[in-house]
């Protein structure tokens, strides 16, 4: 919080909504995060003015909520970005909201929310239409998913300036790993828009987003691990798939961004803020101070940042990257892992068994399986993922986290994004573990969401990727020890999709379904059972 904002706020919790029971009072809940300059210039502006911190004061309890800290507040309160400005009962139930507001716009959604409540009290709040029916229609999980994505990709794409969507730019990492099996061209020309326009040449690292289609505008300059980690994943991914050595080198950078700048000694830092640093000329930013960096542990964060150091590091035999792949996880597994719950930082206000950070350690995990072969990686994702299965509600979706806590947490979300990393984790874990009541759960959380699919659009084409991992079944590619040639040949195989599955054992075998390969024993035999065993050559025998 800066110290430029007059308001005294309360910390998100039950406190500050008992006090407002007791006071007859609405809440103001102000959501913000350390990196969002936005955020910083509302503090400066309009909760600096001394009349309207008197006003809210006066006639509300004023609650900061840290979003990257309190993600389920964020999910049920976030007005389409940051800072989000809501007004809310004592039982949290939504009064009205909005974004970033002037000095006389809060005062007259001040003005507007006295009335109202004054008029109506507690029945003035409603509760947003996703919480109130959460279930998705559910559906079979067939190849026509798959099909209909590829479909979305081709028609949204921007034939001029490459990637997907005709106003902002978002760099949409998932799309473009989607694309990258099954639309190359698209998928490489997107990974040269972001890597010409959102990436830093200078410090590394990639900014969020441009507001305008060519990629232009005014860009938003944070820098948030979990947004670097997954294109790192999607640039290693555009290597594999293409072998062009500027993607390498721009995940190969954004690797050196995250151990250098976000490393806090044992794990990753959160976040770094944006700013006018960004804009500054190499030479003036050696003497200027860089924006400040939350440096955060939180575990879904960590977790997707191990899963793209460890493909990464696998794919180009990056030692380095898989070296701080590991100390990520030994750090989420030593401190922030208990009996396979997880908790989302060392923090006494932190949430545990939340689903996000329970997917995105278990994605690390799974991935930290693959690249070492260490048996402790596999236990943990045995635990983790059975933490997970308690987060799977009776229509297969899984919850968000517990139904409990203060506003509207005890209304549990179905998120799809969330529900497409976990059931990508659980496919993998299914290979390694070689146990079929993972994949089961995959199909099933995925299965909730198929009566949709024909609404969906390119933006979330990863769930049409992990729909077709479910179909068709992975790729498996059981190999000898991690480190011997067969292994790293197998990380070679051109489909990211794929489980590489090291073991004790000589030779190396490729697996899809029921089709099992004769063995490989030099990586130009693996390479050859590879390309064999394609789906539409190994399904029905």
């Amino acid at each position: 919080m800066r110290d430029d904002t007059l308001v005294e706020w309360r910390e998100w919790g039950p406190e500050a909504f008992a006090e407002a029971e007791r006071a007859g009072k609405p809440l103001l809940l102000s959501l913000s995060a350390s990196w969002c300059v936005a955020c910083d210039e509302m503090d400066r502006t309009t909760y600096a003015d001394p009349r309207l911190a008197g006003h809210l004061k006066d006639g509300f309890v004023p609650v900061r909520v840290d979003v990257d800290r309190h993600p389920r507040a964020r999910e049920r309160y976030n007005m389409g970005g940051f800072p989000s400005t809501v007004f809310c009962t004592p039982g949290g139930r939504i009064i009205t909201g909005a974004g970033y507001m002037t000095p006389d716009g809060l005062r007259s959604a001040i003005d507007t929310v006295r009335e109202t409540w004054d008029a109506k009290g507690a029945e003035a709040g409603r509760v947003p239409r996703a919480l109130r029916d959460p279930d998705p229609p559910a559906g079979p999980v067939t190849a026509d998913i798959e099909a209909h994505f590829v479909e979305q990709v081709a028609a949204a794409f921007d034939e001029e300036f490459g990637g997907w969507g005709t106003d902002a730019k978002f760099p949409l990492p998932r799309t473009v790993e989607f694309a990258a099996k099954r639309d190359t061209d698209r998928a490489a020309r997107t990974l040269d828009a972001v890597r010409t326009h959102l990436y830093d040449t200078y410090d590394g690292g990639f900014y969020r987003y441009a507001t305008n289609r060519n990629w232009g505008g005014e860009l938003h300059r944070e820098k948030l691990l979990d947004e670097n980690a997954a294109l790192v994943r999607a640039f290693a991914t555009g290597y594999l798939h293409t072998g062009e050595d500027a993607y390498r080198e721009t995940a190969e950078g954004t690797v050196e961004y995250l151990t250098n700048d976000l490393w806090t000694g044992d794990a990753f830092a959160g976040s770094q803020a944006g700013g006018d640093y960004y804009t500054m000329a190499p030479s003036a930013r050696e003497s200027a101070e860089p924006p400040v960096v939350d440096d955060t542990v939180y575990a879904d964060r960590n977790g997707l940042a191990a899963d793209a150091l460890f493909r990464f590091g696998a794919y180009t035999d990056d030692e380095r990257a898989t070296r701080y792949a590991e100390r990520a996880t030994d750090r989420v597994l030593d401190t922030l892992v208990a009996d396979g719950e997880v908790t989302h930082f060392d923090g006494e206000d932190a949430e545990s068994g939340l689903l996000l950070d329970t997917a995105r350690v278990l994605l690390g995990l799974t991935a930290g399986v693959q690249a070492t072969g260490e048996d402790r990686y596999l236990d943990a994702a045995r635990d983790v993922a059975d933490s997970l299965l308690g987060l799977q509600a009776d229509d297969g979706a899984f919850l968000d986290g517990p139904a409990e806590g203060v506003g509207l947490l005890d209304r549990p979300l179905r998120p799809l994004d969330a529900n497409v990393e976990a059931a990508d984790a659980l496919l993998d874990l299914a290979a390694l573990a070689g146990e079929d009541r993972y994949r089961e759960a995959a199909t099933d959380a995925l299965g909730a969401f198929a009566g949709a699919y024909p609404r969906m659009g390119a933006e979330v084409a990863g769930y049409g990727a992990v729909c077709a991992r479910a179909v068709y079944d992975p790729l498996v590619v059981e190999t000898p020890p991690a480190g011997t040639d067969l292994h790293r040949a197998a990380w070679r195989v051109a489909d990211h999709e794929k489980v590489v599955v090291p073991g004790d054992r000589e030779e190396a075998v490729v697996v899809r379904g029921d089709h099992r390969s004769a063995p490989a024993s030099t990586p130009d035999d693996l390479m050859a059972r590879a390309a064999e065993a394609r789906p539409e050559d190994v399904i029905g025998e």
